[in-house]
């Protein structure tokens, strides 16, 4: 994805959860249930992107957010981010987040 593509995404009047993944990471798949569950319950609230980190053309971003861990999610407001962690993060987790960012969105 392009830089400012990702950045057109980012700067939204909408929480967008960032999954920075690999394809090859068996934590990565183990988080899809999760944030496919996520995207269901929650797509009044959030938006997901996945970036996937293994791909050439995701490398800038990787840099810019010094994605070291994958799975990496990051929670974004207008560009500003909220929330940042890395590894299996569980559905309970990820929903206490974006429901205690949301009411920054609100404004």
């Amino acid at each position: 994805m392009r830089i400012s593509d990702f950045d057109g995404i980012i700067h939204s009047e909408r929480l967008m959860l960032v999954d920075f993944y690999a394809t090859w990471c068996g934590a990565c798949k183990a988080m899809d249930p999760t944030l496919d569950r996520v995207a269901l319950a929650m797509s009044d609230m959030v938006t997901i992107v996945r970036i996937d980190t293994s791909s050439a053309s995701s490398r800038e971003l990787v840099r810019r957010y010094n994605i070291v861990a994958v799975p990496t999610l990051m929670l974004f407001f207008r560009g500003e981010c909220l929330w940042r962690d890395s590894g299996i993060v569980s559905f309970d987790r990820l929903r206490s987040v974006i429901r205690r960012n949301r009411a920054i969105s609100r404004y």
